[in-house]
């Protein structure tokens, strides 16, 4: 309960926010291009909220925090008073109108920008890129690499944290060429390997399976600090303060290792050696099923020791002045990256199910609010990124279509007809609509 009650408070401050960016883009540009704005409204439906300022502008909210709009004087949605024509949109110039439609995408870019300067002066924290044993097959086993490798930079481009390692090896993907991994071993010295990426997927999905690259974890003791009641654990027999020791006589070496077998063996019997008190005991149960019945089951858990982590973690800091060209450079990374994958979607080199709707969004969201402030910023700068791109496609009803059509307009020097502009809400509806059902048919399908 308190997961969703966190996603549903993430959710709406980060769409609240993203959107009330967007929407005084096209207000503050509009206003000094002299239109006469009506109304800025923050939410869809029916306004529960409103004030008028002294310029005559009505500010409203509304009960749906999905959305949001300028609505501004203009002679093709009502008669306008003479003293007023000037002040129209549709009476302004083809330039200062696209200024308007573009001062929406140009906010939420700018915004990314300040968030990522932000982040940048804060301090991203995140885990050293040290990589785990990479499984059999993958380039990673093929190029040589062990458990606790670390990784010092792709390309000659240093590597600071998991997550900049991650963003990074999927924009080089998309290029499908040989990259150049720097490399640091566990017990010293360094040594340079190369991963063809010719034979990997540019799909997020398949990626990294390919490439045999995952996050390092250090061995956590396999001690059991809680066994929950009426779970397999607890009906074996199993003890706080208990050590596993094997399995069908098999060593377990560390939780991870039992938990990864358990999670694949679900329904199995089996039997565990263990030691408590200094004493030798065996339990044999059979392994419980998840809800899904698709993961193995015990119910207990250990307590992570918390020095296991401190020589993992990274913090990448800047100063302010430092850190303006880093977030420029993020925030065109993310850019180009998210056109990028957008365009493989379309040649059928990603698939669709990277499509995100708003239950998945507010679920990140709510995970990362409870992670931190800076997590949360961070998954607010992406996301107010990928509303600049999507609003900024050629697709009419949103601002890159009306861009188009008023470039067309520039072009002829008249705006285009009304069937052109009628057939093309249509068209725009008719993808806005198909994009929001792969969206949601995505979301159910990963809570599936």
């Amino acid at each position: 309960m308190l997961d969703f009650l966190w996603s549903i408070l993430g959710f709406v401050v980060a769409i609240s926010v993203l959107v009330c960016f967007h929407e005084f883009g096209h207000y503050w540009v509009a206003r000094r291009m002299g239109v006469k704005v009506l109304r800025f409204a923050l939410g869809w439906g029916r306004p529960f909220r409103s004030f008028h300022t002294r310029d005559g502008v009505e500010w409203a909210l509304a009960p749906l925090p999905i959305g949001g709009y300028v609505k501004m004087l203009d002679e093709r949605e009502g008669p306008v008073a003479p003293e007023l024509v000037s002040q129209a949109f549709n009476r302004q110039s083809v330039a200062a109108r696209m200024a308007i439609v573009a001062g929406g995408p140009a906010a939420n870019f700018l915004l990314a920008i300040a968030l990522y300067w932000l982040i940048f002066v804060v301090g991203v924290q995140g885990l050293r890129p040290l990589i785990a044993a990479p499984a059999a097959g993958t380039l990673a086993a093929e190029a040589g690499l062990q458990a606790g490798d670390e990784v010092l930079s792709l390309d000659g481009e240093a590597v600071a944290t998991w997550s900049t390692l991650r963003a990074d090896l999927i924009d080089l993907a998309l290029d499908r060429e040989p990259v150049r991994l720097a490399i640091r071993a566990a017990g010293g010295g360094e040594r340079e390997v190369v991963l063809d990426f010719a034979t990997v997927s540019a799909d997020p999905e398949a990626l990294f399976s390919r490439l045999g690259l995952d996050p390092y974890e250090p061995p956590i003791p396999p001690v059991l600090a809680e066994v929950v009641p009426g779970q397999p654990a607890a009906l074996a027999g199993f003890q706080p303060g208990d050590r596993l020791l094997s399995r069908d006589g098999e060593a377990i070496r560390s939780w991870q290792d039992w938990a990864g077998w358990l999670r694949a063996h679900p329904g199995a019997v089996v039997q565990v050696e263990l030691e408590r008190a200094g004493q030798r005991l065996q339990r044999e149960f059979i392994i419980g099923r998840t809800e899904d019945g698709r993961s193995g089951l015990f119910g207990a858990r250990v307590e992570v020791p918390a020095q296991l982590w401190q020589d993992l973690t990274a913090e990448q800091r800047l100063n302010g002045l430092a850190a303006v060209p880093a977030a420029l450079e993020q925030t065109w990374q993310m850019t180009q990256l998210t056109l990028r994958m957008l365009w493989r979607m379309v040649l059928g080199e990603v698939s669709v199910r990277n499509v995100s709707g708003p239950i998945q969004i507010a679920q990140v969201a709510g995970d990362t609010a409870q992670v931190g402030i800076v997590s949360f910023l961070g998954f607010m700068a992406v996301v107010s990124i990928s509303i600049g791109v999507l609003n900024l496609l050629p697709v009419p009803l949103l601002d890159g279509g009306q861009l188009l059509m008023l470039a067309g307009e520039g072009i002829k020097g008249r705006p285009l007809s009304e069937q052109v502009q009628v057939a093309s809400q249509y068209v725009g509806l008719a993808f806005i609509g198909m994009l929001m059902m792969l969206a949601f048919y995505n979301d159910i399908m990963r809570l599936i």
